[in-house]
């Protein structure tokens, strides 16, 4: 066996010479396969190992012990089995063979350059291992990259131009071709630049930090062969493959005509957003308001900055709106995609508006829209239509009743006066009830005669607060008889009014005469007669009666409607009506347990 070991040991130094693996040909058998950096690895016939020397048994990290009397299957991965089959079909024909064959190091696997020969005379053979593992990781990395680079190149959607540094194009791709409108052959030997339609100073300012930089993307403006304009977006790296540069092209022209008509779009619908004359809210899925125009800003009396961001729930329920009212208007918006309604807002001035408003949900982007308008007028207008019905009725019907009544009050008040000088002193009492409730009588038939028939007045001008000092004189003796006092106060040097005294009289009468009989136990009539600004005069009457409910004001000045036991409610409609006639408003004011107040506003 020694002697067939030394002829083994001599073989593997002659197949060592043979295939340049080893360069020391001073060294003996025993030390070329004991020192070899290749792996070597001697087999039988039967695949089992016979022999491996250190190098070998290192790079598997196994003993060479472990390895010995091993079968080579033991070490090959399971699905390369095939190669050790073909390695022995081939050793059979050719008593050598040369491949790729992967072993088992531990849990990885290594890749081996093999040769395989024969040994003379012996029926064993030796395999010489070289590990290209990192060789073949690399090759494959390679050939990857290569097969992405190709497929980068020629299917990206981008144009991708290699040109040298004379400026002339040596290659492109498909998307680039199709971009300038050119065939492949047509584009070669081409410079970017002959396509750049306007060479300004910010093309040459472009140029020249390209070259500074080494890279840059901007955006230029391209002129086709066919005369077609392009806008081009564009990144340039200098020295990107072998010293030749890159250019990677988009065409944004498309999307450049997309911007232009979302922003004429969005003009239009700023301009009809602004120019509407409904107020328009906008607000998101969160229920918080994110713009409102400028018509929404002064119906509500409040500025942008005060609305955007706040949730509309707060402003609902500021408006009074209950959470059973507020949920069936979201359950509307969300089952039906809108909803619409009425509603009533009181102002920071005070006033109180009433709105009619429509929901509209996901109009675009998740961003809802309220269209909403003041149908105060409208309603105020309504109103005043059934109260002009009424008062058209009343005033046909008052001529008719005053024409009826007067005759027969001719008569009576003729036969009273005759029988005055003939009535004793025991009937003096019933004589001069009848004169006082016929002249009451006469009072009421003058005051339907106002409502039946426009008056003939002749307006001058006077001082109020004159017309006011008479009025109070008059009343004085009848508020002492109730224990009523008047409070006055009346600025001095106030502009002259535009009035009929007669008239205006009348109207202070009405008030300070339903003040008084309000307070059955006296009390004090807060009289006060101001310039308020430059345009009008505020007088005020105020009692310190039981005062009125806030539903019953509304009311105040129809035909027919009294607070009073015995009022007709004439009085106060008659009231309204003059200061209608004057161009002047009245309003109301008064709290239950406190009193009355009576604003009234004229014209300067």
């Amino acid at each position: 066996m020694n002697q067939e070991i030394r002829k083994l040991y001599a073989r593997i130094e002659t197949l060592e010479k043979e295939n340049n693996i080893l360069a020391n040909g001073n060294s003996s058998g025993l030390d070329l396969f004991s020192h070899s950096k290749d792996g070597i690895l001697i087999f039988d016939s039967e695949e089992t190992i016979v022999d491996v020397n250190p190098s070998f048994a290192e790079s598997i990290k196994m003993d060479k012990q472990q390895l010995i009397g091993r079968s080579l299957c033991e070490i090959v991965p399971d699905n390369k089995h095939f190669k050790l089959e073909k390695q022995k079909e081939l050793l059979k024909k050719n008593n050598s063979v040369r491949g790729i064959l992967p072993v088992y190091s531990g849990s990885s696997i290594i890749e081996f350059d093999f040769a395989t020969s024969t040994l003379n005379e012996s029926g064993l053979f030796m395999c010489i291992l070289r590990d290209v593992t990192s060789k073949r990781r690399l090759e494959r990395k390679v050939k990857k990259n290569e097969e992405l680079y190709a497929d980068l190149f020629i299917e990206a959607l981008d144009g991708i131009i290699f040109w040298c540094s004379n400026g002339e194009i040596i290659d492109a791709n498909e998307a680039a071709c199709r971009i300038f409108e050119c065939t492949h052959d047509e584009l070669i030997k081409r410079q970017v630049k002959d396509f750049v339609y306007e060479k300004s100073e910010r093309y040459r300012n472009i140029v020249k930090e390209m070259f500074i930089k080494g890279s840059i993307r901007d955006e230029l403006v391209f002129l086709m062969p066919n005369g077609q304009f392009k806008s081009l977006e564009f990144t340039v790296k200098l020295n990107s493959v072998e010293g030749y540069h890159m250019t990677i092209f988009r065409n944004v022209s498309e999307r450049h005509a997309m911007e232009k008509s979302l922003r004429e779009s969005e003009q239009k619908f700023r301009m009809v957003f602004e120019g509407a004359l409904e107020g328009i809210l906008l607000w998101n899925d969160q229920f918080q308001i994110v713009d409102i125009n400028q018509s929404g800003q002064r119906m509500l009396q409040m500025s942008k900055e005060d609305l955007v961001g706040i949730s509309l729930h707060c402003i609902l329920n500021d408006c009074n709106i209950t959470d059973d009212e507020l949920k069936e208007q979201i359950r509307s918006i969300h089952s039906d995609g809108q909803s619409d309604g009425n509603l009533s807002i009181t102002l920071k001035s005070g006033r109180k508006k009433f709105f009619e408003f429509s929901n509209k949900l996901n109009i675009f982007s998740n961003i809802s829209m309220t269209t909403f308008k003041d149908i105060t007028e409208k309603l105020e207008m309504e109103e005043q239509l059934r109260k002009s019905d009424t008062l058209n009725v009343i005033g046909e019907l008052a001529a008719g009743i005053a024409h009826e009544i007067r005759n027969p009050m001719t008569a009576l008040k003729g036969f009273i006066q005759l029988l005055e000088g003939s009535v004793k002193e025991d009937h003096t009492m019933y004589f001069n009830v009848i004169t006082t409730e016929l002249s009451r009588i006469d009072s009421i038939i003058n005051e339907f005669l106002i409502l039946a028939k426009p008056q003939a007045v002749k307006f001058v001008e006077k001082d109020i607060s004159q017309i006011m000092k008479e009025t109070v004189d008059l009343l004085s003796a009848q508020a002492v008889l109730h224990n009523v006092q008047f409070s006055t106060y009346y600025e001095q040097n106030l502009p002259r009014v535009f009035c009929e005294s007669n008239q205006m009289k009348k109207v202070f009468i009405n008030i300070i005469k339903n003040a008084i009989e309000v307070m059955p136990k006296g009390g004090y009539i807060t009289v006060s007669i101001q310039k308020e600004s430059e345009q009008r005069i505020h007088i005020s009457i105020g009692d310190e009666g039981t005062g009125i409910p806030a539903h019953k004001i509304k009311k105040l000045g129809e035909p027919f409607y009294t607070t009073k036991e015995r009022g007709t409610g004439l009085g106060l409609m008659v009231t309204y009506k003059i200061i209608e006639e004057h161009k002047g408003t009245i309003e109301v004011e008064s709290k239950l347990g406190e009193g009355t107040v009576f604003h009234i506003y004229l014209p300067i």
